[in-house]
Parts: structure tokens; sequence; C-alpha cells
């Protein structure tokens, strides 16, 4: 490998390394600098194309006869002591050592030897510069670090090796099983990368690259921010969309990681220079990295498509929010906005600042919804749902209720009163509101009169499944479908037959078995036509009785049909709870069920069969003691001396609303009083007393990690 003007420093000493040391200690060890014979003639800079094949990628114990690949060339050795002295020596540079000889003749003398060791790293720039510069900015003496420093300036060459001192071959910084080498490995590679973003037409795939190979490889994130630095200094372009693209790389590392204390002051310093050229686009994307980085917190993933090109363009992004029923809103976010933060603006623009009850953001889809944490990054939450959901058109995010601590506070005018309503019409679709089937049809029957206005034969009608919860209409066929059913000729005499006689061996044997398998099959067909056809014919007998009723509404307002919907709905003494699915629920006095509800609720929690209005068991939150995961998904309540246990795959989301509920408890009471209740935080149910935690705040949605 040619080697092509070399300008930098090396130093070799115990426990040193890379912008890790503190520059006022007392030089012990001897350090010195190495000068290409041209550079002290010439006053440029010499071709840095190549100044990184100094360091060596791996360790390798060879001599200098044995060394397949070396490099050689005059180099001056600056020592410095009371005075400066520069000696012309013959420099090898091999793969584990910078040795210096007396000249280049085979078998010239050996005067010293350097050894490249993990320990080994160059360094920028040296400890008195360093001193005289800090906090100073002297453009001629930063001017001078860097015109002795190439290792530090922009270069068209590659990298043989990271800047950062890294272990050689370590097995703990590899990831084989993701694809990727070693750490050193990985940051050649990357730097290969970011050069490419220069000619590249699409970058954006090269960024989520470099991104992600961050999050995997934590240790190459300081390694990347060195690099991106490196390369937008002395740039010889600088105004360039190419050069430009290792600044919009900056900006997206900066929202999304932040690099280590000692990193992070170098970047800082390096940012601070580029600002002493105002109106630049170089000092605009320094400006808003130094705010970025103010704000960063470790991303959980890498940012989106959508989200890097805002950040290229120094934008936020447009985020929709959406309410219960038909509306929504537009919000503009940044990389750093949370879920809270956005809950907090919603409330303004609507005017629940004062509301008793409390709100969250939701992520919706047609087969599930989860509360979103209050400390999430709404842009972590935008990007999980283009990566899990199939289709992004039926995912939203959702601004709605989330505990419902005082419902009669609620005006009738307000919009906090229409989301209650639709919220409360979400539960009854899904089946979550115990009632008879007549109360269901005219709970249709009003939210017809609510959305349409009276009856008529010329407006569309919903499809039912948007009225009517469809799981009791679909029990209710399959009821009616459970008697003993008539069996095909041949199944009957099967049944009868002993087994023996009935698959006889033999060479027909096959040709027996596929004519009893198509008989079930064709008898399974029918059974599916039977029941299509019959949840037709129930399903319209159920619409021709809600319209029948909806008629019988004609002249109602909407805000009276709203008030007579909400009145049947809180006939339930569990109205306002959320429900969860409970796989089996085992109390301490050995009583089992199976498929119940969990409702969690403002003053309670309370266990019902699914279905059913009366709860078969409910424990005051005065009564619980603590509650928490026990084991796999199993949670635990202990009530006193009574321990209740349920399988659900809900943990997350009950222990999120018990904690909200908790958190409203102790708002609503004196600081002073003491609240005996403790809350469980780990698989191992542990007690921790409320009162002597801080009060959250209004939107705060407390998440203990499951």
């Amino acid at each position: 490998m040619p080697l092509q003007g070399v300008c930098w420093f090396l130093c070799c000493r115990q426990g040193f390394s890379l912008l890790g040391r503190d520059y006022g200690e007392k030089e012990e060890e001897e350090s010195f600098e190495l000068r290409n014979k041209e550079d002290s003639t010439s006053n440029g800079r010499s071709e840095v194309s190549e100044e990184m094949k100094s360091l060596i990628i791996e360790k390798n114990k060879m001599g200098l006869e044995e060394e397949s690949e070396v490099l050689v060339k005059w180099l001056l050795r600056v020592v410095r002591g009371n005075w400066i002295k520069q000696r012309r020596y013959w420099f090898v540079l091999t793969q584990d050592s910078l040795d210096y000889y007396s000249g280049p003749e085979k078998g010239a003398r050996r005067l010293g030897t350097l050894v490249l060791t993990n320990l080994c790293s160059v360094i920028w720039p040296d400890k008195q510069m360093y001193k005289e510069t800090e906090n100073k900015f002297n453009p001629e003496v930063v001017e001078h670090i860097y015109q002795h420093n190439p290792i530090l300036k922009y270069t068209h060459g590659p990298l043989y090796a990271p800047l950062l001192p890294f272990p050689y071959g370590s097995l703990e910084h590899t990831h084989s099983g993701k694809g990727y080498g070693s750490v050193r490995e990985e940051a050649v590679k990357l730097f290969n990368c970011l050069q490419q973003l220069e000619s590249a037409q699409e970058p954006i795939p090269i960024i989520q690259g470099v991104l992600q190979t961050c999050l995997v490889l934590r240790p190459l994130r300081d390694e990347i921010y060195c690099q991106l630095v490196k390369q937008t200094s002395y740039t010889p372009a600088p105004y360039t969309a190419a050069h430009l693209r290792y600044w919009q790389l900056l900006t997206c590392m900066s929202c999304t990681f932040l690099p280590g204390p000692t990193v992070l002051k170098y970047l800082r310093f390096h940012l601070k220079i580029q600002s002493q050229s105002p109106e630049s686009e170089m000092d605009n994307y320094a400006s808003f990295i130094s705010e970025a980085l103010e704000k960063t917190k470790c991303r959980e993933c890498v940012p989106s498509w959508e989200e890097i090109q805002m950040l290229m363009s120094r934008e936020e992004m447009l985020c929709t929010v959406h309410y219960p029923g038909p509306g929504s809103c537009q919000l503009y976010i940044s990389s750093h906005t949370t879920a809270n933060e956005v809950i907090r603006r919603i409330q303004e623009k609507l005017g629940l600042l004062e509301s008793k009850n409390t709100f969250a953001l939701f992520e919706h889809n047609a087969l599930w919804e989860q509360p979103v944490a209050g400390s999430a990054l709404i842009a972590d939450v935008l990007t999980f749902s283009t990566k899990e959901t199939e289709s992004k058109s039926q995912w939203k995010l959702c601004f709605k209720l989330y505990c419902l601590l005082d419902a009669d506070s609620i005006s009738v005018d307000s919009i906090e009163y229409l989301f209650l309503f639709e919220q409360c019409h979400e539960m009854v679709v899904r089946g979550h509101l115990p009632a008879c089937e007549e109360d269901l049809q005219t709970l249709a029957a009003l939210r017809l009169q609510i959305t349409m206005g009276d009856f008529s034969t010329h407006a569309p009608c919903p499809p039912l499944d948007e009225l009517f919860p469809g799981d009791m209409l679909e029990a209710r066929v399959l009821m009616s479908l459970s008697g003993p059913q008539a069996l095909p000729p041949c199944l009957v005499a099967a049944q009868c037959c002993p087994t023996s006689q009935r698959f006889p061996k033999g060479l027909l044997t096959g040709a027996l078995w596929s004519h009893t398998t198509t008989a079930v099959n064709k008898r399974k067909v029918e059974q599916d036509i039977c029941l299509r056809s019959r949840l037709k014919e129930e399903a319209a007998a159920v619409m021709g009785a809600i319209l029948e009723r909806w008629k019988g509404l004609a002249g109602y307002s909407r805000r009276d049909s709203m008030a007579a919907y909400l009145a049947i709905a809180r006939q339930w003494s569990g109205f306002g709870c959320t429900l969860y699915e409970v796989d089996f629920y085992i109390s301490s006095t050995g009583s089992f069920s199976q498929k119940l509800w969990l409702g969690v609720a403002a003053t309670s929690v309370s266990l019902y069969r699914q279905g059913e209005a009366e709860a078969l068991e409910s424990l005051p939150y005065g009564q619980i003691c603590s509650y928490g995961v026990s084991d796999g998904n199993t949670f635990k309540i202990t009530a006193g001396d009574r321990d209740l246990l349920f399988e659900t795959s809900k943990l997350t989301e009950i222990m999120q609303l018990m904690n909200a509920y908790f958190s409203a408890i102790r708002r609503q009471r004196d600081k002073s009083e003491d609240v005996d209740v403790t809350i469980a935080e780990s698989t191992e149910v542990g007690c921790r007393q409320l009162a002597s935690m801080q009060p959250p705040t209004l939107l705060e949605l407390p998440s203990h990690p499951v």
C-alpha cells in the first residue's frame, strides 16, 4: 500500500485512549511528531488521502524481511524537549509496529520501534495547543492544528483503520449473528458508505443503513461522529450539494444518538468553528445540530424515510391525530416530541386543560388498540407503525379519554362529552357493554338518530357491525345450529362399524379413507354455507328491528339522543371501566374460572364473566396492597391476605392504567395523608409506598417495566 504524505501525531502510553486523556497531565512518556521531509520546505498541506494507512487493522508478529506489505519513507522525527530537534530517519510501517532505521539499506541498524497496540492512538491537537485554544478559538492556532494534523481533515481516500482505538478483533465487539464483522471492520466499511453519499442519487437508504449499524453496534456511534467531523473539516468544495450530504447525515445522527462526553465536547467545538461563517448552509446545519444535541435521547429505532427527508431539510414533520368519531387535527412534531407534549397541545387547542379526567394517545388498528406511554417519542411510534402494520391506512394515532375520573362533571355542550359518547359506542360495538338485546337495538337506533337525523328511506344506512355487537349475533346463530345434525349415510355407517372394519388393511385402504375425508370436507363446506346464510338472515332481522326503533325516534335532537344513549349505558355498574380479557383466574381460596373480563375503573378493579353485567368480585383500591407481574403473563393482585392471579397478554396496558388511576388518587388526596398502597414493579412483586413518590403531572402516564 503506497503512503503519500504522512502528517500526524502518534503517542503510546498505558491507559491512553483517543480524546480521553487529560491534556493537563505532566508528560512522562516520550511523544514525538513525524513530518514528511517535503512538508518542512512547503507551506501547503500534504495529500491526506493515505494518512490513515498508518493505523493498523490487525496485530501480526512478523519480522521486517517476512512482511508481505510494508510502508517505507524518509521522515523527520521531531523530538520535543528543552528545544526541538528534527532528525531524518528511514521509517518502516508494518502491521504491528513503526520502526525507524539509520537508512534504507538492507541490514541497516534499527534505532527504535513503536509497537502499535490498542493503547496506541492518533491524537489532535497536542497538549499545549489544547490548553491555548480551549474556549478561545484562536483562528491562527486552530489553523495551525489542522495544517499539521491532516488526520483531522477531509479526505478523498479510504480509511484503513478506525479513528478511535478499538480492541484488535475482540469477540465482544462482533455481531456475526446479525451479519456484522468486528467493530474495527465495520468502522472502515462505514467510512466508505459516508464517501458514497457524495455521489449517491438517493442518499436516504445509505443514511438509514449507517444509522441502523450504529443502533446495533453502540461503540461505532462515537466513531461515526468523528468521521463526520473529519469529512466536514477543510473540505475542498464546502458549499456543494455533495459536501452538504455529510452535514445532513450529521443532522440525522444528532437527532438519533448522543455521542460520548468527550466526543460531544469535540463535536461542539467543531460546530462553533463552523458557526463563524454566518448565513451559510453549514452554519444553518451547525445551529440545528447544536439545538438537537440539547434535546436528543437515545432512539429505539432508526428514523423513517419521511423523518430523514424532513431532517435533511431541517423541517418538522406533520402528524395527524384522530379524535373519537370522525374528527382529527394535524400537528407539527420534531424528532424530540413526546406523547405528553402532543397531549398537552391538543388539550390546549380543545380547551380541555381544566378537565378532571385524563387523556392519552392510542395506537389504533382494525384489530387492536393500545395506549402510548407519555414519555414515548412520537417519531418512534410513527416509525414502528410503518414497519409493523401491513396496511398503513388502517393504523392511526388517536387522542382519547384515558382515565374517566368524573363523568358527571362533563358538560353536555363540550367536546369532552362527544368523546365520552363516541368511546362508549366503541365499547358497545366491541361487545364490552353487557346489556340485553332490546337495549342494544335501542342504542343502535339512537346512534343512527345522532349521526343521520330522522329516518329516511333515501338515507344510506351504515353496516350492522358499526351499530350492533357482531359477537352477540354470531353466538346466537351458533347456538341455534348446535343441535344434532343429520349425517350422510356413509358417515353414519362408518360410525357404526368397529375400527378394525372401518379401516381395513389392503389395497383399497387409501381409497376408502379418501372417500371418508371427502365426505367430511363436503359436510364442513355445507355447514359453512348454512352458517353464512343464517347470519345474513339474523342480521337482516336485527337490522329491521333497529330501523323500526329508529323511526320511533323522529324529532329527537342530537343532544337529547346522545343523553338517552349514555343514560342506557350508565345503567351498567361498570360504566367507565376499561375491560381486558383474562384467560383464567385463580383466587387464594382455590376458585378457578376461565375467559373473564378484568375491569379497571376509577375506584376499583372488578371481575366479570364475559357478557354478564354483575361482577363476580370487586376490589376497591383502598383494599389493594400491591399489584404487578408474578411470572410470565401472570398478573397478581394482593388484597389483604388474598392473592388473585390472572393470565393475560395485556400486562403492560393493565399496569399502565392502574398506575394512572393511583396517580390520580394521590393528586386528589392531601399530600400529608398516608396512603397504604404499594406497587409491584418487577417480576418479583415488590412493595413501594405511594406517599413517598412525587405526584406526576396531569398528563403523565406512568409506565413501569413489565
